[in-house]
């Protein structure tokens, strides 16, 4: 199969996930020691994201139950392939237990470890309705933000949170990202504490045990809610009330506080996620209308590359009307920015998340989602919220309904 590249491999084990619930296990097999071949750091790499970007993404993307299984069956064997000293028999038959939701039967709790999703978005999500739980829940006990230093940020306002750094590298090769799992092992290693999985990587999604069972709570977020159209926050809000018998939470983030700056915040990042981007022109017109309101307006330049040049090459378009401010700062920094401000406008990533927990009304441009149910659950929770859909059928319009939602927002009281 040397002929056949990485992404070809991956999308023949995902097409038949899909079509027959199982896969070639010769072409899996391939695939992981193309991942594993640390000779050939760059087909690693690229074995590695086809894994993970074709195959693991799309199984949870999709949120349908039944591919829960058909994930946890096909990722404990890529664990066992690639830490030996894993069974990957023991691993699916612990993970159908923990998967189960069982409610906290009370003892002695001094720290509670909530996991990070790694995603900034998903941490703001979904991970800061576990903190918040955490928090009204165990009172009196050390709350532990456990994940990337950068994501910590989002909350080092707060100080009940304690973070506790773990690396997760995205681009990482495979065996690296599985051995997050080990440095996370010794940071909860501790009784009279629980862990709370809001369906992290760091334990690819409740796979990698890390700590005895029970102190582990696991919240499946791709099967849990079913069939229903709910979004994430609200899913793991009725998940922790089960759980922890709690009054409703809500996302939250408290950053540091930035001086403020502008009354509109904007970001064009799709997170290296270019089916969520529309394209230049429109990104343009949008500006254009937003300057239009005579407001001043932060751009977010990112985490550089391509979505810095494009910011970059904003701010040089726009800069004369001398309304437009460049952000070029840590994320934690911008988020502060957001919740300052009157409204936000963006593509599906952090910042509409941000708004939404701020309450800062927001128009979002929803695009690359594979389908309904994942659009629903990720769609920002806010009545303030205006989320502009865009499939392949109605991208010809999305300039104009997202310039529409804008002077919608703008008009509210």
């Amino acid at each position: 199969m040397a002929s056949i590249s990485a992404s070809q491999l991956a999308q023949e084990i995902l097409d038949a996930c899909l079509r027959d619930g199982t896969w070639p296990a010769r072409v899996l097999d391939d695939l992981i020691e193309r991942a594993l071949d640390e000779d050939e750091p760059f087909a690693a790499r690229a074995a590695t994201r086809a894994l993970f970007n074709i195959v693991i993404e799309p199984l949870g993307d999709l949120f349908e139950p039944a591919l829960c299984e058909v994930y946890a069956r096909l990722f404990s064997h890529v664990i066992t392939r690639t830490l030996p000293e894993y069974d990957a028999g023991e691993l699916l038959l612990r993970h159908r237990r923990v998967r189960q939701v069982r409610r906290f039967q009370g003892g002695e709790v001094r720290r509670v470890f909530v996991l990070s999703r790694v995603t900034l978005g998903a941490d703001v999500a979904v991970t800061s309705v576990a903190l918040a739980a955490a928090k009204q829940r165990f009172p009196d006990a050390e709350i532990c933000f456990v994940g990337p230093e950068k994501n910590a940020a989002l909350f080092a306002a707060d100080s009940r949170i304690v973070p506790i750094a773990v690396t997760y590298g995205r681009s990482s090769l495979l065996r690296e990202r599985l051995l997050a799992a080990a440095e996370l092992h010794v940071a909860v290693d501790e009784l009279s504490s629980i862990v709370i999985d809001p369906d992290s990587r760091l334990t690819q999604l409740g796979l990698i045990p890390i700590c005895d069972d029970a102190r582990y709570f696991f919240f499946e977020s791709r099967a849990f809610g079913g069939t229903l159209n709910s979004a994430l926050p609200v899913l793991i809000t009725e998940w922790l009330s089960e759980v922890f018998q709690i009054e409703p939470v809500r996302p939250y983030v408290a950053p540091v506080k930035q001086e403020r700056l502008a009354d509109v915040a904007v970001s064009w990042g799709v997170g290296e996620n270019a089916s969520k981007r529309i394209d230049d022109d429109f990104e343009i017109a949008v500006m254009k209308k937003l300057l239009a309101l005579g407001r001043p307006l932060i751009l977010d330049r990112g985490a550089g590359g391509e979505e810095a040049e494009r910011a970059d090459a904003l701010m040089k378009m726009f800069a004369v009307t001398g309304l437009l401010h460049l952000h070029d700062g840590s994320y934690a920094s911008f988020a502060s920015h957001i919740l300052q401000s009157n409204l936000y406008v963006g593509y599906d990533s952090a910042g509409q998340h941000v708004a939404a927990a701020g309450g800062v009304p927001l128009v979002s441009v929803f695009s690359g989602h594979c389908c309904d149910r994942m659009l629903s659950r990720w769609r920002p929770d806010s009545p303030t919220a205006r989320v502009v859909a865009v499939d392949e059928e109605s991208r010809a319009s999305a300039l104009a309904r997202t310039l529409r939602a804008i002077e919608e927002a703008v008009a509210e009281p």
